[in-house]
């Protein structure tokens, strides 16, 4: 036997990163794991920030308004994170921001980018747990390996 080893350690993980971020405590957790597997992998993060299109869009007036203006929000405060994350340990990234439903958007985007990985946050709600969290759904497409953040 050889004393080299064919496998060399940090170089072999995904290289096409993409994470869902909605502003919640867990999507930001899976956020910055994936910042953290890009940046020791030498991948790409593309981020993707998916504001839901809710009842209050049709049953309020003026509702479609008021859900822009949070995602607005959204992502005016990830685009400052992901600044200073930047700043301090640099990490090729892309800031995709879409209206719709979530799950459909980032399987779209995994798909269109080639993703090596899929990162989401665990689902808080506890209806998810009857019908299934955008977690559970990326994981039944079998299409790129996911990884849930608690």
């Amino acid at each position: 036997m050889s004393d080299e080893s064919p496998f060399e350690y940090g170089i072999d993980g995904p290289k096409v990163i993409v994470v869902g971020v909605d502003g919640s405590d867990t999507s930001l957790r899976a956020g910055a794991y994936a910042w953290g597997l890009a940046r020791r992998g030498g991948g790409r993060l593309v981020i993707v920030q998916v504001s839901g299109t809710a009842a209050l869009t049709t049953l309020t007036p003026g509702g479609a308004a008021v859900l822009r203006e949070a995602a607005d929000e959204t992502t005016a405060y990830l685009r400052g994170e992901l600044e200073r994350a930047a700043a301090s340990t640099p990490v090729p990234y892309e800031l995709v921001t879409e209206l719709g439903d979530p799950y459909t958007v980032l399987a779209r985007v995994a798909d269109e980018t080639r993703a090596d990985a899929v990162v989401v946050g665990a689902s808080t709600q506890a209806g998810h747990r009857l019908i299934g969290s955008v977690a559970v759904r990326l994981v039944r497409t079998g299409r790129w390996p996911v990884t849930v953040v608690p």
